[in-house]
């Protein structure tokens, strides 16, 4: 998802390589952009039994597979499946192994302390292409009943790659365990063993509960992942990805939608950029559109006439990979590679950069903010709050931190006089947390919320007492938080379907979630594009 483009596919799946109606009233300006304050109402009374923090929980029972190597990680990589031994699987058990469908695969390294991470697998009995995350499996062979897999691509930045996995055995039939490898520069860099599970909607679930679809709207530039709707438009970036066919990148960009009718929005404008094309955040504040740009930064859009947004400049300018974009007031922030850049954006249309703010070099993901307070999630170092309140002089305030940590995206309101935050994770095991911090210097953990351990957020919003999220496979979820200890779902859509058109990776599916108020819910889904949806 360094900083390369997709800093969450390189944190995590590098490891692994191989994470009908018309229009209600004018939509605000600045939709998400006012404060979450879930204060009103009844009210839960502020009290709570501190929760302990013990990480990601996905436990560690040991290896998944009884499979082994006949190389150590640095060992040249073999051009075969020689590095698997097999002589331990139960391979007779793979004849019950499912050889159909999308499976998630859940990763453990062979180290002293293991690290979990995931990718899927695209199988298919009737001759169709076969899917290693979003990569062709262009080699193959079995062993007795074990299948043998290879997939070989390149970084961005031209590295060299190839992936290798063998089943060794279905104790649960028809799921199936196995060996996985990465390899990179033509050497061994990682050993994990791995354990299957059919991608579905979770056990007991429809399609959908308490949400209805109101209209689909596919996206045919890259890979939609966010979404941000002002001026009756809604407006989706994409980035780039690799062509399921002909296996080439395909560039990503704005794609904007006249959604007056929900029912039956217009694509009404396409923007690409030949050589900027992995377009990952996006924001609005009057007539002004913020897009962030893994090439040039963020890029300011002119959207007086909604439909047809007009590029003006892009800051800092030259060349800066900025990944999210978030509008509080008069600021602006982006996260770049190594800082949140702050800029002052009293004349929307030219910002000024005014200062930096980097917690100990940690790369930001994304951030929240409210008045004084900057609330950044930065990956492998937590949860971090900042004052901004002086802009020359930002003072870190406090840090929540936790075992096997990937700080994603995070939310901030007020409930019963105090300030909680809700923090998602990203990867296997992780989940939403819940923080009381209204000391950020004392942050406690006093709520979560988990679906399965296979799947994670990606992007939510507060609205009120109720977070909506993107999560992923799990599709768009909504809780009732008006008692932040026990968040509870009231309502869900499972974007998710089994199709072959549908490769995509670990990575994929529900990124981006907008609730503007007038009724419906956007989300940006990798496969679908824009999906407008309804409250029953």
């Amino acid at each position: 998802m360094t900083w390369n483009r997709i800093p969450c596919a390189w944190l995590l799946a590098s490891a692994l390589t191989v994470i009908g109606c018309t229009s209600s009233p004018t939509e605000p300006d600045e939709p998400d952009a006012s404060t979450p304050d879930a204060s009103t109402g009844e009210e839960w009374d502020g009290s709570y039994v501190p929760l302990e923090e013990t990480g990601n929980n996905w436990p560690d029972t040991g290896p998944f597979a009884s499979c082994t190597f006949t190389v150590s990680s640095g060992a040249p990589c073999p051009d075969d499946f020689s590095l698997f031994d097999l002589s331990a699987c139960n391979r007779e058990s793979l004849a019950n192994a499912s050889t159909e469908g999308m499976f998630m695969l859940t990763t453990r390294t062979n180290r002293s302390t293991p690290t979990f991470s995931a990718n899927t697998l695209r199988l298919s009995s009737d001759g169709g292409t076969q899917y290693l995350g979003d990569k062709p499996i262009l080699e193959q062979a079995s062993d007795g009943n074990a299948r043998l897999y290879a997939v070989e691509s390149n970084f961005v930045d031209g590295t060299p790659r190839r992936t290798m996995l063998a089943t060794c055995e279905a104790p649960q039939a028809p799921e199936f365990t196995g060996c996985y490898a990465t390899c990179l520069r033509g050497k061994v860099s990682q050993l994990s063993t791995f354990k299957s599970q059919r991608m579905a909607w979770r056990a007991g679930e429809s399609e959908a509960s308490g949400l209805e679809l109101v209209s689909e709207n596919f996206v045919d530039i890259g890979r939609p992942v966010d979404v941000y709707v002002t001026k009756g438009h809604a407006y989706v970036v994409s980035i780039s990805d690799t062509d399921s066919v002909s296996g080439k990148e395909v560039g990503g960009g704005l794609t904007v939608f006249n959604v007056s009718d929900k029912a039956a929005p217009v694509k009404v404008k396409t923007i690409r950029l030949e050589t900027d094309n992995y377009w990952n955040g996006v924001w609005a504040k009057g007539d002004v559109l913020y897009v962030a740009s893994a090439d040039r930064g963020v890029l300011v859009f002119d959207i007086r006439n909604p439909a047809d947004p007009q590029l003006v400049l892009n800051l800092p300018g030259g060349n800066e990979n900025v990944h999210t974009v978030f509008v509080d007031g008069n600021r602006l922030y982006a996260s770049a590679s190594a800082a949140v850049i702050l800029f002052d954006i009293t004349d929307p249309l030219h910002p000024v950069e005014i200062n930096r703010y980097s917690y100990n070099g940690a790369s930001p993901h994304d951030m929240f903010a409210r008045g004084d307070r900057l609330y950044v999630s930065t990956y492998d170092q937590g949860f971090v709050v900042a004052d901004v309140s002086n802009p020359s002089d930002i003072r870190t305030l406090g840090q929540y931190t936790y075992p096997s940590q990937f700080s994603h995206h995070n939310a901030v309101g007020t409930f019963g006089g105090r300030t909680i935050a809700f923090e998602g994770g990203e990867g296997p095991g992780e989940h939403l947390r819940v923080l009381d911090i209204t000391d950020p210097a004392h942050i406690v953990k006093i709520g979560e919320f988990k679906l399965r351990p296979e799947y994670s957020i990606h992007n939510m919003v507060l609205v009120g007492k109720k977070l909506y999220i993107a999560w992923y496979q799990e599709g768009v979820r909504v809780l009732d938080v008006s008692n932040p200890t026990k968040p509870t779902q009231v309502a869900y859509y499972n974007t998710y379907r089994d199709s072959e058109a549908d490769t995509g990776d670990y990575f994929s599916w529900t990124f981006g979630i907008r609730v503007p108020g007038d009724g419906f819910i956007y989300a940006a889904d990798s496969l679908r594009g824009l999906l407008i949806l309804r409250e029953k």
